[in-house]
């Protein structure tokens, strides 16, 4: 009885899914902004890159995919499974501002790194104003 109320204070690590065909099992990722625009990271390690997919369509990113399952043995027992493994998608809306012409994407050391760079007159300007006296 106590490992069932423990099993009810228990939160998983992975967050829970947000888009419209997001599982509760995906990949995470993190979203940063900069002057010059945003950078998605998405964690996927041990997925092939031509098993993911990633695509804007009226300023949403999709990133598709699939996580073959990795297994030691047919005859082996698995006493404890903490990694996914299957097909995800993970989905988000873009802002208006983004030039879908120069979007650039990079798997490398299982971690996807999308480049999606501001429109030019989205960024933001200095501008110098001189006084006199």
């Amino acid at each position: 009885m106590q490992d069932e109320i423990n099993k009810l204070f228990q939160f998983g690590r992975v967050p829970d899914a947000t888009g419209l065909f997001d599982r509760t099992v995906s990949p995470a990722l993190d979203v940063v902004e900069s002057a010059e625009g945003y950078t998605v990271i998405c964690d996927l390690p041990g997925v092939d890159p031509k098993d993911i997919d990633v695509n804007i369509l009226d300023n949403v990113l999709t990133i598709k995919g699939e996580k073959k399952e990795v297994s030691e043995s047919r005859d082996a027992k698995v006493y404890k499974k903490e990694t996914w493994s299957g097909s995800f998608q993970r989905t988000l809306s873009l802002p208006t501002s983004l030039d879908n012409s120069k979007v650039e994407a990079e798997l490398k050391n299982g971690i996807l790194r999308i480049v999606l760079p501001k429109r030019e007159e989205a960024k933001p300007k200095q501008i110098t104003v001189n006084l006199k006296a």
